[in-house]
């Protein structure tokens, strides 16, 4: 299957609550992509495999459908985000690499 490699912009925010994860929502244009490409290969609760990389800092997560906005959620690590200085309401740009066989 070609890999394909999606380069986006978004808004760190927090869940609003306990756990204190941090998101980013991709933009509906490249989630709908993704979506049509790769959606027929989600594993559990949606979910696809990818490659994330922002600045310097490469690893392996999952992105997530979101029903309230149509798009996919990106959980933001706490290594990645002292690593390379994330807070919340930052804007950043993420490289994104969907692992599907």
């Amino acid at each position: 299957m070609k890999q394909d490699n999606y380069m986006v912009t978004a808004q760190v925010w927090l869940y609003p609550g306990p756990a204190a994860w941090y998101f980013v929502t991709l933009p509906k244009k490249e989630a709908d992509k993704i979506r049509d490409i790769y959606g027929m290969h989600a594993k559990g609760w949606g979910s696809l495999p990818i490659t994330v990389t922002v600045g310097s800092t490469s690893w392996d997560t999952s992105i997530f459908p979101d029903k309230k906005t149509g798009s996919y959620l990106l959980p933001i690590k706490a290594q990645v985000r002292k690593a390379e200085n994330i807070s919340e309401n930052d804007i950043i740009t993420l490289s994104i690499e969907v692992l599907i066989k």
